[in-house]
């Protein structure tokens, strides 16, 4: 089953854009804000979300804290144009997994997502594990 990815981008250019790109590989919905990504997240199973900083009405780092408030194990990927330092750091502080530069290369774009994934895939599996093992042992693997 293929991955969901929210792209949440408030410019119709750069937001179609990484629907195309990621189209061929992954289920691709779309917000053109932040509140309008935050009503998605709550009504679909979403895997990963690639997110825009500036943005009018929430700003991506509050979308950011409301994503990782609601569902903390959604990936997060920071897309912005006006980067700093700083902001790479706060975001990764956080909850995000990961900073893009605009522009980004195509190939940048898809092995961050698929670096994401298997972050992603690989918690779940040690999750399962741990619960099993809990299970067995009589122990909460909370």
């Amino acid at each position: 089953m293929r991955a969901t990815i929210l792209v949440v981008e408030d410019e119709v250019g750069p937001r179609e854009s990484i629907k195309i790109i990621l189209k061929p590989y992954y289920q691709v919905v779309a917000a053109e804000d932040g509140f309008k990504a935050l009503e998605i997240l709550k009504k679909r199973e979403i895997d990963l979300i690639t997110l825009d900083l500036r943005m009018p009405g929430l700003s991506g780092e509050e979308v950011l804290k409301e994503i990782k408030d609601l569902k903390p194990e959604v990936e997060v990927i920071i897309i912005s144009g006006h980067a700093s330092v700083k902001s790479a750091i706060d975001g990764v502080r956080l909850g995000a997994c990961d900073y893009l530069l605009k522009p980004f290369g195509i190939s940048d774009l898809l092995n961050t997502i698929q670096k994401a994934l298997r972050k992603k895939k690989n918690a779940e599996e040690l999750k399962s594990f741990l619960t099993k093992m809990g299970d067995k042992f009589g122990l909460d693997a909370q």
